[in-house]
């Protein structure tokens, strides 16, 4: 009997401490670490597969195709093979199908987000730290073929990006941030001049005196039928960054959902109110913001700085027709603020994932194609083509870049002065950028953010009562439909829940498994204790 406690004590413990390693980032699958071989074994041949995105850019293209071609001329051993996607989204969902084949890519530009779901699956993404630093093959490695940056000159915002529990499981490869493109023209029309830093209420203001009309139905600063004064493409990043600036909730660090509190109820109050007046709309309720902005049917279009080439009077990425081209000036501007004297934006942008195989050799040659696409090469090449920064200082900081930044105007193709002032933006406010906090559903949360803002907008459109009563039945099917099951409101509550409903289900999970143990020692014990009790009575009977 006793062997059977033992045992079962053992297992339960196991277990316990196996939840507890399930559980380091948040519900991902621990990954094992990736031993480097001690060489790069260049008489073999690789074949390996690169998933990267591109917005039917065909200068996009062909930097990656130059890219793998200088690649494969300085490493002739290992053949590149590149698939292009329109999206992220469907990268991810190929990925996560991928992953229950064991057929994943090897080389992918994903976001953290969606890493730390393909992280659930065991052994599924490399993690990066040890080959950061290796001295043969880590950045700026010795045995490396190219002119590797350091870990040291990539921007540390950037990477910090990367890092996922206590390890980073990837690069970052571009980033952007949120810019507000303006109608300088139509909002010095209406008798505003723009101030130096953006506010939500100037914003609201000057959109909200763009919704008058003439006599004849068209509206006064246009003379079109169709005015839309504020369009916003990303509402996840909207809620996200107007709850950062507010100081409030969104998610921790311990992947406890907060975007449901007073806060989140007073923004979704404001949208509400604008977008009943017509002064404001979204990408998915109204279409490209750059599409109305071009046309004189918008004043503030906030996209991302990547977006930029698409932004303006003599944007080289044009979606209109000439004929429904509207001249005016463009003014290119952080996002608006609560409090301007400290700007707060969101970074964002790509990143590089490698996955696991079972030959080393083929990981390795993996990280070195990935450690490729952070060379000034590749980093200065791509960064031109749209509003995008480097992410490393090496490039950043390089000669030929300055001249980059330097030659603002000169066109209206690689010079766009809107696509540089969109870079310049971002390069003069990284301090003042911030990430969310990285976990196994903080995609789903991030979608969630946005559909708030999407719901209140469409149903003040179909005129519907937005009060009390909705916001709640709001908050309740937002849960629902994006499986958030630890969502906190007022006071700490969770939506009906008790305490322990609160944790997350692999937190109830270890606890009860914690609680089995101590149940089992105790009862082990005891039992051990009323053996020996037994044993003396019998002793002291004989």
């Amino acid at each position: 009997m006793t062997k059977i406690w033992k045992r079962a004590c053992s297992l339960l413990l196991c277990g316990a401490m196996g939840m507890f390693a399930l559980t380091g980032c948040h519900g991902a699958v621990a990954q094992e670490q990736f031993e480097i071989p001690e060489t790069f074994d260049t008489s073999r041949q690789y074949e390996i597969t690169f998933w990267a995105k591109n917005d039917t850019n065909i200068t996009q293209t062909k930097i990656y195709e130059q890219a793998i071609a200088d690649f494969e001329t300085l490493y002739p051993n290992i053949t590149v093979n590149l698939r292009l996607y329109t999206d992220y989204s469907r990268i991810y969902n190929d990925v996560i199908t991928n992953i229950a084949t064991n057929t994943t890519p090897n080389v992918c530009i994903t976001y953290p987000d969606h890493i730390a779901t393909y992280l659930t699956g065991r052994n599924s993404v490399v993690p990066l730290d040890e080959l950061f630093a290796d001295e043969k093959y880590g950045l700026g490695g010795s045995e490396v073929r190219f002119d590797s940056p350091k870990t040291s000159e990539i921007i540390p915002q950037f990477l910090a990006e990367c890092l996922i529990g206590e390890q980073h499981y990837a690069i970052p490869y571009m980033r952007s941030t949120e810019a507000c493109y303006i109608n300088k023209t139509y909002v010095e029309a209406l008798g505003y001049t723009l101030p130096d830093a953006l506010t939500w209420d100037f914003v609201w203001e000057v959109s909200e005196a763009a919704t008058a009309k003439n006599a004849d139905g068209t509206f006064k600063v246009n003379g079109q039928n169709v005015m839309i004064p504020f369009i916003y493409k990303s509402t996840d990043n909207m809620m996200i960054q107007m709850l950062r600036q507010r100081g409030a909730g969104y998610s921790n660090d311990n992947a406890e959902v907060e975007l449901f509190n007073d806060t989140t109820e007073e923004l979704l109050y404001t949208v509400a109110e604008h977008a009943g007046s017509g002064a404001f709309s979204t990408f998915k309720i109204s279409s490209y913001p750059a599409n109305f902005l071009n046309a004189g049917q918008c004043i503030f279009a906030i996209d991302s700085t990547a977006g930029a080439t698409w932004m303006g009077s003599n944007a080289p990425l044009l979606d209109i027709s000439e004929d429904k081209l509207v001249q005016f000036e463009t003014a290119v501007m952080p996002i608006p603020q609560f409090d301007p004297e400290n700007p707060v934006m969101i970074s964002q942008g790509p990143s590089v994932c490698i996955f696991n195989k079972e030959d080393p050799q083929e990981v390795l040659a993996s990280w070195l194609f990935a450690q490729y696409l952070l060379t000034n090469q590749v980093q200065i090449a791509y960064a031109g083509t749209e509003g995008y920064v480097p992410v490393t200082s090496k490039a950043q900081e390089s000669p030929e870049y300055q001249d980059y930044l330097s030659r603002s105007g000169e066109d209206n193709n690689t010079y766009y002065d809107i696509k540089i002032q969109a870079t310049k933006l971002l390069l003069e406010h990284t301090d003042n950028t911030f990430v969310t906090p990285v976990f196994n559903g903080s995609a789903s949360l991030r979608e969630a953010a946005g559909h708030l803002i999407e719901s209140v907008t469409n149903s003040v459109r179909r005129k519907q009562t937005v009060d009390d009563a909705y916001m709640e039945k709001l908050y309740r099917d937002t849960t629902s439909l994006y499986h958030l099951d630890q969502l906190r409101g007022p006071g700490d509550t969770v939506l009906g829940k008790d305490a322990l409903g609160a944790l997350p289900a692999t937190s109830v999970v270890l606890l009860s498994a914690l609680a089995g143990v101590w149940i089992l020692i105790i009862i082990y014990v005891s039992f051990d204790v009323m053996k020996k009790k037994k044993t003396i009575n019998k002793s002291v009977t004989h």
